[in-house]
């Protein structure tokens, strides 16, 4: 296989990658010769899981560095901070920034019988399904840790547009994170840095499971979809390789549904 990303010292930093998206993305960036650093939040119970799968990743002959803490904390966000930098040193630099982090509420607006959205849970989904992207791009930026040419890539949904039952906080999240993804590419862009958004299409992912009558939104999705399947986290994976390649330079500050014509109808 022809790998583009030649550049040894050339990286992606991927918030969430070791599940779902963030990990197909990992995998695949890494398989055309990206070096990755993942930056996860898992359990004991889960780590032999996840390690089978960062096994994977390091068998395609790239560097790779993981931190298995919370890339919420601004504290923990600075030991990973400095920690790339004493790896780095002044030579390599990151190319793609992958924000695939979910942290939220999932309550109704009103209920008889459930608890329900408040002020707090609105403000820490959109703190950390929004918020920490700009948190974390701006403390890269000041650490000088971006390539001349980078990419800074999230993933939002079509809730950013549609009312879906229990999703107002992260709908709201979406939202933000899209606002400030625009912003980015605006006023990032004489530094060469590039921000977009994927607008996944619904893909059976534990976050996908965790939303009330999940089942029902997948069956309707295979109704509405041109192409009759669920979107696979290796087609969002695909989208963000796209995204990172020379050829993608002048893409900058879009959402972009990779969602088999899911957003059509």
């Amino acid at each position: 296989m022809n790998k583009e990303f030649q550049d040894k010292k050339c990286w992606a930093l991927i918030l969430g990658g070791s599940t779902g998206l963030g990990l197909a993305t990992a995998k695949k960036l890494a398989k055309h010769g990206m070096n990755i650093c993942v930056v996860h939040r898992n359990s004991r119970m889960q780590e032999d899981q996840i390690q089978a799968e960062f096994k994977t990743i390091k068998q395609e002959g790239v560097a790779f560095k993981s931190f298995n803490t919370d890339a919420f904390k601004p504290e923990k966000r600075e030991v990973v901070i400095e920690a790339l930098k004493a790896e780095f040193g002044i030579e390599h630099k990151i190319r793609t920034l992958v924000h695939s982090v979910a942290k939220g509420n999932l309550k109704p607006m009103v209920s008889d019988d459930k608890p329900v959205l408040n002020h707090d849970d609105f403000a820490l989904t959109i703190n950390a399904m929004g918020i920490s992207l700009y948190d974390w791009a701006k403390a890269l930026f000041e650490a000088e840790l971006f390539a001349k040419d980078a990419r800074i890539i999230s993933f939002t949904s079509e809730g950013n547009s549609k009312a879906w039952q229990n999703y107002a906080a992260v709908s709201a999240a979406k939202v933000t994170l899209e606002a400030i993804t625009r912003n980015i590419a605006l006023e990032l862009a004489p530094y060469g840095i590039k921000a977009n958004c994927i607008q996944a299409g619904v893909t059976d992912t534990s976050s996908l499971r965790m939303i009330p009558g999940s089942e029902k939104i997948i069956k309707h999705s295979l109704i509405r979809n041109p192409n009759k399947r669920l979107t696979l986290p290796e087609d969002v994976a695909n989208a963000v390789y796209l995204l990172s390649k020379n050829e993608a330079s002048w893409i900058t500050g879009t959402v972009i549904p990779v969602d088999g014509g899911e957003h059509l109808s």
